[in-house]
């Protein structure tokens, strides 16, 4: 019997089934890579402001502690479910292990949508949450960030309540915190920064100047948003916006620094313009340089996979891509650069990293350096995939996935299986 179930947790199985066919990984030895070590499921009521009491279903799922502590975004979403949750761990997993960071994945959230909630429930199903994790989690066990639906403040209040349960401040058992109660300079940014570096590394490539590329971004929470600016102050041209609100395009270039403040000021990009907006629908296969899916799973689809019009394709998102639109792209090779999910938004979990290894140190970097480690990474880790994509002449996703699932699977090879 299988605890895991859904569409986003078969598309995980069926990417796993692929890589491990062509690993040549044995039957008996997939089993133990690929299921997590652990899932949790836990209840957790709240009083709302009407004084009635409501609860709500949390998960947390610790793929593999093989390597390290597991690492992963906390979702507060009302579609959330576990095996959601636990694809996202297992994604997290090859990332980590790609870019060579010593964790395993996980990941966990709420079912949940955090809009309907006010400040003050907002905050007391956070710490209801984290109270319920703390016999699981730890800086050493299982540290947590945030995702689709919390930001800095929910990871301030984890962190408040795991420090009052220890008797002290445990700054370390997050990331994702405000710079004021210990995160890093650079962390808010960094998935959208690596996803402008990794892109601009690609279209050098293609023999495209960056500075005069056109760019569309679907999604405008904290990745595409930040990608969206910061390829506006490189020189690039952002023709294509969306949220799940509204979708607006201009072959000429939006104004981004516009599109930010209203939405900043608004919550969300309905209603920003009439006279440019278009379906929804329509957005991914407008022609473009670079196409950055930055909002959910399985976007990009074998509906339209045939049609997108792009030169590079940059993953901001976890698991846009279905295996079925994969293959299509997979013979679209020549015609698409692909930068997979597991490389494409890994700046998060890199810079995540630099601040729980500040937080263990007690010794702050300036944002240069941190921004400067975080390009060494990517630049050594893109270029570890595209040598062996070209070594092996197979894509740019088997590549990253392949090294990614190997490091795990030599990890628990020599360390053997106990008892």
């Amino acid at each position: 019997m299988n605890v895991y179930a859904g569409p986003v947790f078969e598309m995980a199985r069926t990417q796993f089934a692929r890589i491990a066919d062509h690993l040549d990984i044995p039957p008996d030895e997939r089993d133990r890579i690929f299921y997590p070590k652990r899932a949790l499921t836990v209840s957790c009521p709240i009083h709302r402001d009407d004084g009635s009491t409501a609860v709500f279903q949390g998960y947390r799922v610790q793929h593999h502690l093989t390597l390290g502590p597991t690492k992963g975004g906390t979702r507060f979403s009302s579609t959330l479910d576990i095996g959601e949750v636990a694809a996202l761990a297992i994604w997290m997993s090859w990332k980590c292990a790609l870019v060579g960071l010593p964790y395993g994945g996980a990941k966990g959230g709420v079912c949940i949508n955090p809009s309907t909630l006010s400040t003050r429930e907002l905050e007391a199903i956070s710490r209801r949450y984290m109270q319920e994790m703390i016999p699981f989690v730890g800086p050493h066990t299982d540290i947590m960030a945030p995702d689709m639906g919390t930001n800095e403040q929910i990871m301030a209040w984890f962190m408040d309540t795991y420090s009052m349960y220890q008797g002290r401040t445990v700054t370390e058992i997050v990331t994702g915190k405000p710079v004021a109660c210990g995160g890093t300079l650079g962390r808010r940014e960094a998935t959208g920064r690596g996803i402008v570096l990794l892109a601009e590394r690609a279209l050098d490539c293609l023999g495209i100047n960056p500075r005069h590329a056109s760019v569309i971004v679907q999604g405008f929470g904290n990745v595409g948003s930040h990608a969206a600016a910061i390829f506006h102050e490189h020189g690039a041209q952002v023709t294509g916006i969306s949220d799940h609100t509204a979708a607006y395009f201009n072959k000429s270039g939006l104004d981004v620094p516009a599109l930010t403040a209203y939405a900043q000021k608004y919550g969300v990009l309905k209603g920003f313009s009439n006279e440019l907006a278009i379906d929804p629908d329509d957005l991914l296969t407008r022609e473009c340089d670079v196409l950055v899916p930055a909002a959910v799973e399985r976007v990009i689809t074998a509906e339209n996979a045939a049609r997108l019009r792009c030169r590079v394709l940059a993953e901001g998102a976890n698991g846009p891509t279905t295996p079925e639109a994969d293959t299509i792209l997979d013979s679209r090779r020549q015609e698409i650069f692909v930068i997979p999910d597991i490389l494409c938004n890994s700046g998060g979990v890199i810079v995540s990293y630099f601040e729980w290894v500040q937080d263990l140190q007690q010794l702050f970097w300036g944002e240069n350096e941190v921004n400067d480690r975080l390009a060494q990474i990517l630049e050594k880790t893109f270029t570890q995939v595209m040598e062996r994509a070209k070594r092996e002449a197979i894509g740019a996703r088997t590549a990253a996935m392949a090294i990614g699932v190997e490091k795990v699977r030599d990890a628990k090879r020599t360390r053997g299986l106990f008892p």
